[in-house]
């Protein structure tokens, strides 16, 4: 056998557990879904930039720091299911996500803050709430309908929103009115203290 070779070999062998260890720490990111700014903790992401922020650049959209979550992120956070049934086909769909307040808690907004949340989708939609309401109501970040991603053109890639069949407040009101503050197509959400 060749001596140097042995050597190399052997060397090689003990760097193998060091590479795999760093390619199993080095996260690579997927593009962001949801930008979470305004009164978060530190941030995972950089300011506004109006050259490569073009629809939030359209809508308004202005921050310093923010909390970006990639499909990843946030299939890491834990996920609960509703089952409400949808203005659009007046049947119920079964919808998984984790709650709003666990998005939030992950961007750093600490729980029981007295904030309130501008919730912008990607048509524009905005909607307020306050984060004691998006609480009382259980209002999820659905990421997935009946089984399947929600998808970018159809409800998706997030949806806030709550179980209307359940919820004192909108479970009598007609179905087309049940859910005025539940965005689908989310993708930005500011947190403002009030």
């Amino acid at each position: 056998m060749n001596k140097r070779f042995f050597l190399v070999s052997i060397g090689a062998a003990g760097l193998l557990p060091t590479l795999n260890a760093a390619a199993a720490t080095t996260i690579v990111r997927q593009p962001g879904l949801l930008t979470v700014s305004g009164a978060i903790g530190k941030g995972n992401r950089g300011a506004f930039d109006p050259a490569l922020d073009q629809m939030m650049n359209k809508h308004g959209v202005r921050f310093d720091k923010a909390h970006e979550f990639d499909a990843p992120a946030l299939r890491r956070l834990p996920s609960v299911t509703i089952k409400p049934t949808l203005e659009y086909d007046a049947k119920k769909h079964t919808l998984q996500g984790p709650l709003l307040v666990t998005v939030l808690e992950a961007a750093g907004v600490a729980p029981g803050s007295k904030v309130q949340l501008g919730m912008r989708a990607v048509d524009g939609y905005n909607v307020k709430i306050s984060l004691a309401d998006a609480c009382a109501y259980r209002m999820v970040v659905a990421t997935q309908i009946d089984g399947r991603p929600l998808a970018l053109g159809g409800l998706g890639p997030q949806w806030a929103l709550y179980d209307a069949d359940t919820v004192a407040a909108f479970k009598d009101k007609p179905l087309n009115e049940r859910f005025a503050l539940c965005p689908w197509g989310l993708y930005h959400i500011d947190v403002q203290v009030t």
